[in-house]
């Protein structure tokens, strides 16, 4: 837990004079098929919180995983960047200190569950590429609390395709002595059905689909996962 004295110091000290530029929150279920590693049908509740600040930004979420055969599963992250320096006239915009805490907390039906806790400290990005609302790259030292430390790199987009919207993230993160190399790509297609409702909020409908090769550093696991999804924004 070295990382977790910095997160304290950096971050509420940043917070005691922070001022919100904008922020957004929304609810999101998914319902899918093909899962590894455990019950192949779950149901996900995901609840999402982002905002701006003048300080950087953050970036919380919390999944509910819920199998057909009785597992549950709850798993939350919370990603805060600490903005170091804006750039001018170039592809990298702004620079940060990037932070992540991710907990996980498994309760298999019938039997022994189990839960940690890791904490990611490193540098982040934002980038400026013609189209996208937003594309950020960031790259982590992994201090793991069931395993060897590692290093991650995370990309994540959000991109306008006419009526439709496409956003997601890429994990990257190296092999150790218990873990293999894993890829994680997971994006999300979807469509705003607000306008035809008269909805102030957009209300997505759409499809997360999930490309992941050595799921959570298993060798050999690899996931090719479609869910159908409904999303609201508040």
């Amino acid at each position: 837990m070295k990382y977790l004295p910095l997160f304290l110091c950096l971050f509420v000290g940043a917070n005691a004079q922070a001022k919100t530029n904008w922020s957004d929150f929304s609810l999101t279920y998914l319902n899918g098929s093909n899962y590894e590693l455990g019950d192949e049908h779950r149901k996900v509740y995901t609840f999402e919180h982002v905002a701006g600040t003048t300080w950087g930004d953050s970036f919380l979420f919390v999944d509910r995983l819920e199998s057909d055969n009785g597992d549950n599963e709850t798993y939350a992250e919370w990603q805060p960047r600490y903005k170091l320096t804006d750039l001018d006239n170039g592809v990298v915009t702004s620079l940060y200190l990037a932070g992540m805490v991710e907990m996980d907390s498994v309760s298999p039906k019938g039997g022994e569950g189990f839960s940690f806790t890791n904490y990611l400290a490193g540098f982040g990005s934002d980038i400026k590429i013609p189209g996208f609302d937003f594309f950020q790259a960031n790259v982590y030292h992994r201090e793991n609390e069931l395993g060897d430390d590692n290093y991650q790199t995370t990309l994540v987009w959000g991109l306008p395709l006419g009526a439709l919207y496409f956003d997601g993230f890429i994990d990257y993160a190296s092999s150790n002595d218990e873990l293999a190399t894993s890829f994680n790509m997971t994006s999300q297609l979807k469509y705003d059905v607000a306008p035809q409702l008269g909805l102030t909020s957009k209300l997505y409908f759409g499809v997360e689909y999930v490309y992941w090769n050595n799921k959570f550093g298993v060798q050999g696991v690899d996931e090719r996962n479609v869910n159908l999804l409904v999303k609201y924004h508040f």
